[in-house]
């Protein structure tokens, strides 16, 4: 597996395969993170790729693995990444 793209480098392609600078595509993609960023309460899709969707979790019991001993877990509010159908099709080919 090679490594994962940094932001510069998705930067780049991006503005090479839609004919942009780079600095527009860097643009683009902190404004599409600001935008998931205030949106994801409400759920956020990306077209093809996956949504963003705010979940609460219930209080639940534990246990400490250190001890063993029981603790209660408070109920919390997290954000969840679903992807989509085409991306997995996409990645992991059809079966």
């Amino acid at each position: 597996m090679g490594k994962a793209l940094t932001k510069s480098q998705t930067a780049d392609q991006l503005a090479k395969k839609v004919g942009v600078t780079k600095k527009i595509a860097g643009e683009m993609i902190n404004q599409l993170a600001q935008l998931s960023y205030k949106e994801a309460k409400n759920s956020f899709t990306i077209p093809g790729i996956g949504k963003l969707v705010l979940v609460k979790r219930k209080a639940r019991m534990g246990r400490n693995p250190q001890t063993g001993a029981a603790i209660k877990i408070p109920a919390k509010k997290v954000v969840k990444f679903r992807v989509a159908k085409a991306c997995k099709d996409a990645v992991l080919g059809d079966k």
